[in-house]
């Protein structure tokens, strides 16, 4: 009987417990309220995935944690969005993974021209210890990084003339991402490069301040671009992801729950986004030339002499950061065998 007893006690003591454990847990979420900025209007999978975020913090918050988003640039651009992050008033932005050189040099990797085949490779080397290597970089900057979306392969536009050919881009005044490997591969074309924040961007065309950019075209869809721009070329000159970060002055301020479900969720988005962008890429097309684009499409050959000519670029750019450039190529390597 004595041992009947101590056992149920037991059993009892362990569940107790176990039931404390799990109340303790959802106890350690506190209320909370994170502003996300984004460049790109409501619509956008960026802007989807975002609202996809949101849905999923506060699912497994217990609607304790909320995400509020700021789309279309309204709280500044990139960069300002980013130094607002470094000092906590504004927790989560979303952003080129390549814009990110200006805090840590070894992101200028992702704006390297055709350095991925396709966007299996993108999500293998990104989601892999390569990307996750880069990310922790941006920790002694005041930055978290917690996961990587995707804007996708860039196309170029312009109000001139149709490009067919490599050299129809020569003399053309082309809005960049401001960093140094944007500006030379548009020099290596004979183009004009100009450094423009993206919310500048539509008004610079619309006033002719530049001919041109280049943008994946669920971009140059959602910007309402054919307002401005009437000749797009199929390039995929370049692939972006994009870097979901976190102010790392509100992430110390977090406890491990609340770490855990901004970490799972932004995990959890990613692969909604990516998909979400995929699955529009072939109706934006068909969209974009109801909107009234030209379009037209670099041959193979042509595409093999516009890579000729940014290998220079590629070469010039990596010896700024030779081991970053060896891991890529080493991790590459290995997707794609």
């Amino acid at each position: 009987m004595k041992h009947l007893l101590r056992r149920t006690l037991a059993v009892a003591l362990t569940f107790g417990a176990v039931a404390s454990s799990g109340l303790v847990s959802a106890q350690e979420i506190r209320e909370h309220a994170f502003k996300v900025s984004q460049a790109n209007p409501k619509g956008h999978p960026l802007v989807t995935g975002g609202e996809k975020f949101a849905e999923l913090v506060a699912a497994k918050s217990g609607g304790k944690m909320k995400l509020n988003l700021f789309p279309g640039g309204v709280l500044g651009s990139d960069a300002a969005s980013v130094s607002a992050l470094q000092g906590g008033t504004i927790e989560i932005v979303v952003l080129n993974s390549g814009i990110l050189a200006s805090q840590v040099k070894d992101f200028a990797i992702y704006d390297f021209p055709f350095l991925f085949a396709n966007a299996k490779e993108a999500d293998a080397v990104v989601d892999g210890p390569f990307g996750q290597k880069l990310h922790a970089k941006l920790q002694e900057k005041g930055i978290v990084g917690l996961a990587y979306w995707e804007l996708g392969f860039r196309q170029m536009t312009n109000s001139k003339r149709a490009i067919t050919k490599v050299e129809d881009i020569s003399g053309l005044k082309l809005r960049v991402i401001p960093n140094t490997i944007n500006i030379d591969w548009v020099k290596a074309l004979d183009a004009n490069p100009t450094p423009l924040a993206f919310t500048e961007l539509y008004t610079a065309m619309e006033q002719k301040a530049v001919d041109g950019q280049e943008n994946p075209l669920s971009v140059i869809l959602a910007n309402k671009f054919s307002e401005v721009q009437k000749y797009l070329t199929i390039t995929n000159h370049q692939y972006n992801p994009q870097s979901v970060i976190f102010s790392k002055r509100v992430w110390d301020s977090l406890n491990a729950a609340e770490k855990k479900v901004l970490q799972d969720a932004a995990t959890e988005a990613a692969k909604y986004e990516r998909q979400v962008s995929r699955e529009a890429d072939a109706g934006t097309l068909d969209q974009l030339k109801k909107a009234g684009m030209q379009v037209s499409e670099l041959s193979a050959a042509e595409t093999a002499k516009l890579r000729e000519r940014m290998k220079p670029v590629i070469t010039k750019n990596g010896e700024a950061i030779p081991d970053t450039v060896k891991d890529m190529l080493a991790e590459l390597d290995k997707v794609r065998k």
